[in-house]
């Protein structure tokens, strides 16, 4: 079925804070548009208004037929208790609600309920429709080929971060919506999985609204961006791919500043004239009153007519200023402007592995050896399960060896921005968070480094599990900055950053003078931050390249 969903008028806010307001769009079948904007700026509450899930402050929406079918698919599948993968797939592609509709109406046939025949027969039609009669099929044959060989009767709960990354590309590879909306689908996939996700969504026939701070990912995929500018308070769709965005976005900005600079340089120059005018009538006044005893009556007229038309232009000039069209200044962006701060350096090696192993029930890591020397810059690459976390915890000494040897170097102090980021997970504020980890900083030092990432009095007096996934990444940064480091560990830094947030990190990388470990599927970071080294992982073994 091919379907259409309008958004008219869409407002939304968090408490007195406006997000967007005024929001037209039009989702039609083969559209996919990229929504773009700073964390905060509204684009997962957008998703969840079009998907029907949340009420907008104001506006409607209008699904054409109403009987199609809208999967939202947000940023962080939930895992649920006792819940199994086979269940999750079932869940994330609709098919289990479609079922449970199916099952409430053929209770209803049995028991004589008016009405019921027809529900069935919509039921069925929608349970149909999104693949339910082939999901078991299907599953197994799209699990195997994403590599995710478990069981799928197992719980999602029990498995790895790997795992549950690919059975969350499952759950999108086996959808069958008639209308996408997809929250960061690309965080956590490892290079095969985005090439299949790419595929995937260049070959929908469905309309897709996708939110993504991958840029290689959009610059493959969308058709569309629609951009919201919390700023400028504005809401812009741009026609063309995100190059093309890119390119637009910048000679709009570069207009609207020199359209306002023309503005504002016209309105001093008229301001200047109106208040030379000013004067020259003031001086004018003053002469005639102190001249205004002599007998020269055409002296006197003459300084008075002077006067008269100093004022007249002064008046003039200032009609000229009020006729001027108004043009705003554009606001200046919020940026996050990011250092690490360096500690002293460590000594010359600074982590080694010698025929390291772990193992954990079936998978085996190693034996891996590997030393890494001071202001090192390296890549860990490889597919999600392969063993790169398994790897950067072997080498900080965190995760206890079944054979062989690991140890960190002296004066290592380590920082780091894991996948889960653990730290700010907890139900402490983000604040005690925050100051636990650097106890010799003072509150206010805290809250003021804190603002520089976006974190500002309502975020640090929160609890940090609270936190949206953007945020808890600000808060890691922000520790790195915080504290000295001299070894930096990134794993996944990229996932649930906006794009100016990035490119700040990728900046700040190229200053840093210290050791680098770096995991990353961001294939633009991969180009954009020069490493001296590169290491593959496959099934748990180590390869330099």
């Amino acid at each position: 079925m091919t379907a259409t969903l309008v958004a008219k008028d869409l407002a939304a806010g968090h408490g007195d804070r406006s997000l967007f307001a005024g929001l037209d769009l039009v989702v039609a079948p083969g559209d996919v548009i990229g929504l773009v904007g700073v964390n905060g700026a509204g684009k997962s509450t957008l998703l969840r208004l079009l998907a029907g899930l949340d009420r907008p402050e104001q506006g409607e929406l209008r699904l054409s037929p109403p009987t199609a079918t809208v999967g939202h698919l947000p940023q962080e599948p939930e895992r649920r208790e006792g819940e199994t993968v086979r269940a999750f797939l079932a869940r994330r592609t609709g098919v289990a609600a479609a079922q449970t509709a199916m099952d409430a109406a053929a209770q209803g046939l049995a028991d004589g309920v008016e009405g019921a025949d027809d529900a069935y027969a919509t039921g069925l039609e929608r349970w149909l429709d999104l693949g339910g009669a082939d999901l078991d099929e299907r599953a197994e044959e799209v699990a195997g080929s994403l590599g995710l060989t478990v069981d799928l009767d197992l719980p999602m709960t029990s498995l790895s971060g790997g795992q549950a990354a690919r059975a969350g590309l499952a759950s999108l590879l086996l959808s069958r919506y008639d209308v996408f909306l997809l929250d960061e689908p690309t965080n956590d996939l490892d290079l095969n999985g985005l090439e299949r996700l790419e595929t995937f969504v260049q070959g929908l026939r469905a309309g897709t609204v996708v939110v993504s701070h991958d840029r290689e990912f959009l610059t493959r995929t969308v058709t569309k961006v629609l951009e919201l500018d919390l700023a400028q308070q504005q809401i812009t769709l741009y026609g063309g791919g995100y190059q093309a965005y890119l390119d637009e976005r910048e000679t709009a900005r570069r207009h609207a500043r020199e359209e306002y600079d023309e503005y504002a340089d016209k309105r001093a120059a008229l301001e200047g004239r109106a208040q030379m005018q000013r004067n020259w009538m003031d001086k004018g006044v003053k002469n005639a009153r102190r001249k205004a005893t002599d007998n020269d009556k055409i002296g006197r007229k003459m300084r008075s007519e002077a006067s008269e038309k100093q004022a007249a232009k002064a008046r003039q000039t200032q009609r000229m200023i009020e006729r001027l069209d108004t043009v705003e200044e554009p606001r200046k962006e919020w940026e996050l402007r990011m250092e690490i701060a360096a500690a002293p350096r460590s000594g010359s090696v600074v982590a080694t592995l010698r025929e390291a192993e772990v193992r954990r029930g079936g998978f085996r890591f190693g034996p891996a050896s590997l030393q890494i020397d001071w202001a090192d810059r390296v890549a860990v690459t490889g597919a999600n399960g392969s063993g790169k976390s398994t790897l950067l915890a072997a080498l900080l000494g965190r995760l206890p060896l079944d054979a062989g040897h690991a140890s960190l170097g002296s004066g290592v102090v380590v920082g780091e921005v894991d996948q889960a980021r653990g730290l700010f997970y907890g139900t402490e504020t983000l604040l005690d968070a925050f100051c636990a980890a650097v106890p010799d900083t003072e509150p206010a030092e805290v809250r003021t480094l804190l603002a520089k990432f976006g974190l500002k009095a309502a975020h640090v007096m929160r609890p940090a599990t609270t936190l949206s996934p953007g945020e808890r990444t600000r808060a890691a940064l922000a520790l790195l900055q915080g504290r000295g480091v001299n070894l930096l560990v990134l794993d996944e830094p990229t996932n649930h950053l906006d794009l100016p947030a990035i490119e700040q990190l990728e900046a700040a990388l190229d200053s840093y003078k210290g050791t680098l470990l770096l995991v990353t599927h961001d294939r633009r970071m991969l180009d954009a931050v020069h490493v001296t080294r590169r290491v593959e992982v496959t099934d748990g073994k180590i390869t330099e390249l």
